[in-house]
């Protein structure tokens, strides 16, 4: 079990996460979110004073922060090091400001052949120490900073669905835009951008002349961009008109974040599939679609913690957290990037923090190690001298055992992997047989049971996971997706839908199901090959 603590300061909320990673889920034992009064760094920490932080990873964010991607040959990982420190200093000098770095290179992209692309971090020691006076008033210690777009990219890996696709996270903040850009499992981009949820406030203020404060509240309760719906009244619609320019906005952002991710990384081919947003900012009624229509493609809000264990938090703080959840994301993120130390990270440390643990973890502990050395053999020497004779003879005995038990190994590992040949083909048998089964059962049912007014548009069956499903990664199965429609004017299209997927569990009880209905269309993926679901409790049963 390893703990991690996350902390997200921002201006308008900080967000605290804490708990441990148990196996592969991540327990939360502590969660605040304190609103920012004054909106600056400081404000932030002092919301979180009188907290038990602890250890924390810090995020960073905001114009004195700067991600840059340098192309650079495969080199040794001590060239690699002073190759960035050189940079680093360069760049330090040219903004006059002293710098703190860390740097991490992108898993390897396939479009760059004999190069790799390294993602380096940089950010004023001022702004570093700002942190570390606020996080020292409110009783914490400092781990480590990382950039926030890393946390998000964190939570996205260990808690979303991985699928073979480009997928672009958003977090809209307050004042700041964090995107990253995902192929399959593999970070492709990361990036904070100025630019968030308050230009949709000062354009509600400016249109109705009052403060931000009340605008917000306003967009909070009465905002949508989904202008296709009558409106309340006509606030409501003045409200939404004034929207769309933010949001436009917000659309160009994203639009240019992923032209500079194809231009600094170098990959022109790259297509984007789908895109997630979560902070406060995503909240806003009918901006997902409207950012859908924008970049015609898929537009979801990003929850990972349906698969975070919340059982140790106590009822307040659990429900303000699912109240907040899409504000906790990166904060997530960051508590899970500390917890796991095989976790994609940056580690950016003031210059003092780290001389000192260079000196405590390295030099000090050398000396040290030194001294214990020349004791430790000074006694060995005389006590092993009389011993040598009879070490001799043992050791020739064993390495006749050794040689005895090698060939045995090499033995049992041709019969495991023989084994494993077998058990695979096996594997494979299985899981096509059902597959033509589960496509049959479903053709069958869709043929007894599906209403009328419905039709099927495409019926399709592809090789892979689903952790809903019962389908693990790395244990691909066959899973049948249906797509279809119902016909327009339908009566109650989504009753219908919720007793026609009835009958389908109840046809095909052994199967995981999950479903989808919009206005009009539907979606159903099923499999009947994956981890059996857990059967419901008997009725009275304790």
């Amino acid at each position: 079990m390893a703990k991690g603590s996350g902390v997200d300061v921002g201006t308008s909320a900080s967000k605290w996460i804490a708990g441990e990673l148990k196996g592969s889920t991540f327990v939360v034992h502590s969660f605040v979110l304190a609103d920012n009064e004054d909106g600056s760094l400081g404000g932030g920490w002092a919301a979180l004073s009188g907290e038990k932080l602890g250890g924390v990873r810090v995020g960073l964010n905001g114009r004195d922060l700067n991600v840059r991607y340098t192309r650079v040959p495969r080199l040794p990982d001590w060239q690699l090091r002073r190759l960035m420190r050189f940079e680093t200093d360069e760049i330090g000098g040219q903004s006059e400001a002293e710098v703190a770095s860390d740097f991490n290179v992108l898993p390897e992209l396939p479009e760059i052949e004999g190069e790799d692309v390294v993602l380096l971090a940089l950010a004023r020691e001022t702004l570093l120490a700002e942190h570390q006076d606020g996080l020292k008033h409110a009783g914490g210690k400092l781990e480590a900073f990382t950039p926030n777009a890393l946390g998000l990219y964190n939570a996205f890996l260990r808690y979303g669905v991985i699928e073979e696709e480009t997928v672009l996270l958003a977090d809209l903040g307050h004042e700041n835009l964090n995107v990253v850009l995902v192929r399959g499992a593999d970070l492709v981009f990361a990036r904070n951008l100025s630019g968030g949820s308050r230009l949709f406030d000062k354009a509600i203020a400016e249109r109705f002349g009052i403060d931000e404060a009340r605008a917000r509240a306003y967009k909070i309760g009465e905002g949508t961009l989904d202008t296709g719906r009558p409106f309340k009244d006509p606030n409501q619609e003045k409200a939404a008109r004034a929207l769309a320019g933010p949001a436009g906005q917000i659309l160009s952002l994203l639009q240019s974040a992923v032209v500079f991710a194809k231009s600094q990384v170098k990959i022109s081919s790259l297509k984007l599939d789908r895109v997630l947003l979560c902070g406060g900012g995503a909240r806003l009624a009918g901006l997902s679609a409207y950012l859908s229509r924008g970049m015609s493609v898929p537009v979801e809000l990003f929850d990972p913690f349906r698969v975070v264990d919340l059982s140790k938090l106590d009822p307040e703080s659990a429900e303000r957290l699912e109240a907040h959840k899409l504000e906790a994301v990166t904060a997530l993120g960051l508590a899970t990037t500390a917890a796991d130390p095989d976790a994609y990270g940056i580690e950016i440390l003031p210059a003092k923090v780290k001389k000192s643990r260079q000196f405590l973890g390295g030099t000090l502990f050398l000396i040290g190690a030194a001294a214990l050395a020349v004791a430790f053999l000074g006694l060995r020497a005389w006590r092993y001298q009389s011993d040598l004779s009879t070490l001799e003879v043992e050791r020739a005995r064993l390495e006749r055992e050794f040689q005895r038990v090698e060939r045995t190994n090499r033995e049992t590992k041709r019969l495991l992997e023989e084994n494993e040949t077998l058990a695979q083909r096996a594997n494979e048998l299985f899981a096509l047989a059902g597959a033509g089964e589960q496509v049959a059962r479903l053709l069958d049912t869709l043929e007894r049971d599906l209403p009328a007014d419905f039709w099927i548009a495409t019926v399709s069956l592809d090789w892979q996971s689903d952790p809903d499903l019962g389908v693990q990664r790395g244990a691909e199965r066959p899973i049948v997706r249906v797509r279809g429609q119902s016909r327009e004017g339908t009566d109650s299209p989504a009753l219908l839908f919720q007793d026609f997927v009835a009958a389908l569990k109840k046809r095909m009880p052994e199967a995981r199901t999950k479903e989808r209905m919009g206005e009009s269309d539907f979606t159903i993926d099923l499999c009947m090959l994956g981890e059996p679901a857990a059967a419901p409790a008997a009725e009275g049963a304790r």
